[in-house]
């Protein structure tokens, strides 16, 4: 099934790229913390606690962007919140202390409040009813973005040092033009509907009740803590755990890192297909559950098998998250923009979490100690036996 119509399909094209450039400059962040470690002294709780602001600044705000782009919709707030990024990456290359760094990337995060839960519904409104594929293809361009962002870094910023980051102000000059493009259609679509929400939308029904609802949000609050807890470790904490352990390169780990973040990208867009297809609910089920086996073995293996394991962990636990937007989208369909932003808002914000709580154990004990015990969170992807089967028509009429 694909997303209907020749100009629906080239937007959700372009949103999956303004995406792939957002989340781009945002995994710049965690691609230099070597670098910016070594230069400012900086200890693993402070690198914990840059993930930290530039992640929460976007999880407190999307959900608020998001309730608020419901009921005013504002077309060309995305480019506007690209302006927050560039602002931000600008103040990044040239920050001089750790202060200024917590700003830089705090003005990142900003960015991508705006542009998230936005970006989503855009996805949404194009995707012609297969709603896992379209978000899919929305969430690939972010996860590439962040896959290829310390490839760039590893290039570029670790030859010629912090003040290189400056150059990828470029891009986020033409993300600017890119976004203002999809704000024009996002404008003619509100002027020809009158609405936010597509006919899709307003077809479906899932007949639950309120408690089945309650509780199908709280069993996705749980496997969101598992999966982003899990994969914030490996995102913002692989470089330095090949590092110490099999003593590799700065530039030698972010092409680790760069593998790893690729797997995920491919995952995506399996889980979005095999949703669509089968059913969100199974996917979810399958992709968190089913990376713990090789999660716990990770910790325990050479060089070789350990990025092997990255990379298949990767691609599991990832086709998880366009399979819990589209199921949590489902569940309140008439607040795509605000369930949107709490997801996306509560995965970064989470991620942020979770990388302060690592890094001050690593401090205390080691990477390789919390490598260890990172290893069992995939197992709490049991409790999605606990959602109930949702009855939506996923089929344009």
């Amino acid at each position: 099934m694909k997303p209907g119509g020749k100009a629906a399909l080239s937007v959700l094209l372009m949103v999956s790229l303004g995406h792939f450039l957002n989340d781009m400059f945002q995994s710049v962040i965690p691609s230099i913390y070597p670098m910016l470690k070594e230069s400012y002294g900086l200890t693993f709780l402070q690198v914990g606690a840059i993930t930290l602001v530039n992640q929460l600044t976007s999880s407190l705000l999307q959900p608020l962007v998001g309730y608020y782009s419901d009921k005013h919709p504002r077309p060309y707030g995305l480019a506007l919140g690209m302006c927050f990024t560039l602002t931000g990456i600008v103040l990044l290359s040239m920050a001089w202390c750790f202060e200024v760094i917590l700003l830089s990337v705090a003005l990142v995060g900003c960015g991508s409040s705006v542009l998230h839960p936005e970006s989503s519904k855009v996805a949404r409104m194009a995707s012609g009813g297969a709603k896992g594929l379209a978000q899919s293809i929305f969430q690939l361009g972010g996860n590439a973005g962040r896959a290829f962002g310390p490839l760039v870094v590893a290039l570029l910023v670790v030859p010629q040092g912090q003040r290189a980051v400056i150059w990828f102000s470029i891009p986020a000059l033409f993300t600017i033009f890119l976004l203002s493009r999809i704000g024009r259609w996002y404008k003619s679509q509100l002027l020809n509907t009158g609405k936010l929400s597509s006919k899709f939308d307003l077809e479906n029904a899932t007949h639950l009740t309120r408690r089945q609802v309650v509780t199908a949000l709280v069993v996705l609050l749980v496997l969101m803590f598992s999966k982003d807890f899990y994969t914030s470790n490996l995102q913002n904490y692989l470089t330095f755990y090949m590092i110490e352990k099999f003593g590799l390169t700065v530039q030698s780990s972010q092409y680790v890192l760069f593998a790893f973040l690729l797997s995920t990208a491919i995952g995506l867009i399996i889980g979005g297909e095999m949703g669509d297809r089968y059913g969100h609910k199974y996917v979810i089920w399958c992709s968190i559950l089913g990376s713990a086996p090789f999660a716990l073995v990770l910790p325990y293996c050479g060089m070789t098998w350990t990025i092997v394991l990255a990379i298949i962990v990767g691609m599991v636990m990832s086709s998880a998250m366009s399979a819990i937007l589209v199921y949590a989208t489902d569940l309140l369909p008439g607040n795509v923009g605000m369930i949107s932003g709490a997801f996306f808002g509560l995965s970064f914000g989470l991620g942020g979490i979770g990388s302060a709580i690592f890094g001050w154990m690593a401090d205390v004990t080691s990477i390789q100690q919390v490598f260890q015990f990172t290893a069992y969170l995939p197992l709490l992807g049991v409790v999605a036996y606990f959602l109930p089967d949702l009855k939506v028509s996923n089929s344009p009429k």
